[in-house]
């Protein structure tokens, strides 16, 4: 028989579920932090604006873990929309 799921579990879940609405996460423990990202990952739900806001809490273990794992920003070149002369 499978043991319950504990409350943090479900809360860690349930932030995931709607990481894409939150917009602070500095008061978030470091260790809570560190799984959500984990599970972040996990489910592949990272993006820029997501990665943001995990480096935004300035946590050393959070950012030491993006460093190990090689997470870059994504530079999009700025490309050209119009040419000013005519061929």
């Amino acid at each position: 028989m499978r043991t319950p799921p504990t409350l943090l579990s479900l809360a860690i879940d349930s932030a995931l579920i709607n990481i894409s609405n939150i917009s602070d996460l500095s008061s978030v423990p470091e260790h809570i932090l560190l799984e959500l990202f984990l599970r972040t990952l996990k489910a592949g739900k990272l993006t820029e604006r997501i990665l943001k806001l995990f480096m935004a809490t300035g946590k050393d273990e959070i950012c030491s873990l993006i460093q190990a794992l090689n997470i870059q920003y994504i530079i999009t070149p700025v490309l050209p929309t119009r040419c000013s002369e005519k061929f």
